[in-house]
């Protein structure tokens, strides 16, 4: 045993094992905010709308046989000419006319080129106008979501929860998978208290509700 282990090992036997002390003070924590929310569907969707505009996001609706003619017509009114795409991102989303590059592999630069990029999400927070992903094939990759100067990301009402413990819950299965939370387009006041949108992601952000 060299030096260096014989120190670690001595350092190692002086320093108490907090792991179980760890454990029992988190399960004494106690949780007496609120663990769910009240508001039915409707509710849920006003709410979520109502943060994201407040954001500055852009909201659209539509039922899931009109999702592809709404994002041709988002890409139209944003005068885009194709987008990047999840790599397993629905090819019944797709509206003709545009360019749409899977990402399989793109390089940060070709990624940086693009005008923008389209995703679904894993769900979303009402109450914090949050949109959650954990980088499916569906998602993407995390460059896709802070690189590009524009975002639009598809939601279907049947994702959105109305309290951020309902969303943790929900997002139990990916615990170990990375996570990115969106509330509205990239947005910072650090600098002399001036609000500074596209800082560190998208400085646009759409999206489309999409009735399930």
């Amino acid at each position: 045993m060299t030096i260096k282990h014989q120190i670690l090992e001595r350092i190692r036997r002086a320093v108490p094992d907090y792991s179980s002390m760890r454990e029992s003070q988190y399960e004494a924590i106690t949780r007496n905010y609120r663990q769910s929310g009240d508001l039915d569907e409707s509710g849920r969707i006003e709410l979520f709308t109502d943060r994201l505009r407040d954001y500055g996001a852009k909201v659209y609706r539509c039922a899931p046989w009109e999702l592809r003619s709404v994002i041709g017509e988002i890409l139209s009114e944003r005068r885009k000419r194709g987008l990047v795409i999840a790599r397993d991102l629905p090819e019944d989303w797709l509206p003709e006319g545009f360019e749409f590059v899977r990402d399989k592999g793109l390089t940060y630069g070709e990624i940086d080129a693009s005008e923008g990029v389209l995703t679904g999400c894993a769900l979303a927070i009402a109450m914090t106008g949050t949109i959650v992903l954990y980088h499916s094939g569906g998602e993407g990759r995390r460059a896709l979501t802070l690189i590009p100067d524009y975002h639009l990301c598809v939601v279907y009402t049947s994702q959105i929860v109305e309290t951020v413990p309902e969303g943790i819950r929900a997002l139990a299965p990916y615990s170990v998978a990375p996570l990115t939370t969106i509330s509205g387009p990239s947005a910072t006041a650090d600098i002399e208290m001036t609000r500074i949108q596209g800082v560190h992601g998208p400085r646009t952000l759409d999206i489309i509700l999409v009735k399930a």
